[in-house]
């Protein structure tokens, strides 16, 4: 992973400063009047950056740095992998602590991931290297996916998702042979505020970030009894406020415990797609104060992607943040280059192999725009 991000990252980061601010307590957590009281110095503050240059760490990484490594081991690859991205440039980091139902982190709620078989906690290692660093943590949770049925038999009895399912309740859904949360009961939206208080509780991170798991279909069939008790004339606004009713919860549990601790959302690229498929109302939260302090838009196409060039996507992001206080930090994707892109059409499908100084172009863009940062997914 180191040589995926040093390769990427060299081309990348000669390209600094963005227009807006993001909202900032400190950009250190060493500024603390010597005249402060003890008490107070020892509460932490949130480590925030005003122009965010951010970078995932997925679970779909954990193998090569965490899968049958010892604690000690883990320290030193996560160590090298935040010195790289320090080194160029790197301020933020999501750390993805909650996947799908299960845990990155010591949880009394969640079984611990399947990629983490040492005797160590993750996310306290992930937060001690960055702070050293300068870079803030986000912890990083998927909301309603969980584990698939397979995995799911696997796990203890008394995990609230089996019990839920063994008692016949109707707050988890199987879709495809995967399980999810249904977001229309107040049970599953409690849930959710437990896992965000839980790691917010436990660890200095700076901030909470979800990304694109909403609604995983839109069959009538997976939430029609719900629907149908709630008396909502429409299946598709009934959704979206379910969807932002949990996502006011996850921010305002973020401000209960720090008003400086920052909450993000990262929905896919395509608004439409958004509002549509998976009932995520990307327009009331980047609009309206209380839903989340910034949004991290996928825009993970080329330029010349035919339904979805990245310049036509940015400008819409762009008009849709217009005057708002939330900011507006733009998702790209080196993961894609030297790969061959099937969905972007005919004329496009092979541009991030053809070009290899796609992101750079991309950060360029970024930095010309009113966005306020970028963050990177490799």
């Amino acid at each position: 992973m180191r040589k995926i991000i040093a390769a990427a990252l060299a081309a990348a980061f000669f390209i600094t400063g963005c227009s807006a601010e993001l909202p900032v307590r400190s950009s250190s957590t060493a500024q603390v009047s010597e005249s402060v009281p003890q008490e107070v110095q020892q509460k932490y503050v949130p480590l925030n950056y005003k122009e965010q240059v951010g970078m995932w760490l997925p679970y779909v990484r954990f193998p090569e740095y965490m899968q049958g490594r010892s604690e000690e081991q883990f320290r030193k690859e996560v160590g090298e992998l935040l010195d790289d991205a320090a080194a160029e440039s790197v301020n933020t980091v999501y750390f993805h602590a909650h996947p799908m139902g299960d845990a990155y982190y010591s949880s009394d709620i969640y079984p611990r991931g399947e990629f983490l078989d040492g005797n160590y906690d993750p996310l306290a290692i992930v937060v001690e290297e960055a702070h050293k660093r300068g870079i803030s943590v986000h912890g990083w949770i998927n909301p309603l996916r969980l584990q698939t049925d397979e995995q799911l038999r696997a796990l203890p009895e008394d995990y609230i998702i089996k019990k839920w399912i063994a008692a016949g309740e109707p707050f988890v859904k199987l879709v495809n042979g995967r399980w999810y949360l249904d977001p229309a009961y107040p049970e599953t939206v409690e849930l959710l505020r437990e896992t965000a208080a839980e790691i917010l509780g436990k660890y200095d991170v700076d901030g909470l970030h979800i990304d694109d798991y909403f609604y995983p279909t839109t069959d009538e069939e997976f939430d029609r009894e719900a629907f149908e008790l709630s008396g909502e004339p429409d299946l598709a606004d009934w959704r979206r406020d379910n969807v932002s009713r949990f996502v006011k919860v996850l921010y305002d549990t973020v401000k209960s415990f720090d008003r400086e601790l920052l909450f993000g959302i990262s929905p896919q690229g395509n608004i439409d797609s958004d509002y549509n498929s998976q009932f995520a109302d990307v327009r009331r939260w980047a609009g309206e104060e209380g839903f989340c302090d910034y949004i991290v838009p996928q825009i993970y196409f080329g330029f010349n992607n035919e339904s979805s060039p990245f310049l036509t996507v940015l400008d819409q992001w762009e008009e849709l943040a217009q005057g708002s206080e939330v900011s507006l930090v733009i998702g790209l994707a080196p993961y894609k280059l030297g790969r061959e892109d099937k969905w972007a059409g005919a004329a496009a499908e092979l541009e991030w192999i053809n070009d290899p100084d796609i992101i750079t172009k991309q950060i360029a863009a970024v930095k010309e725009s009113s966005a306020d940062g970028y963050a990177l997914y490799y």
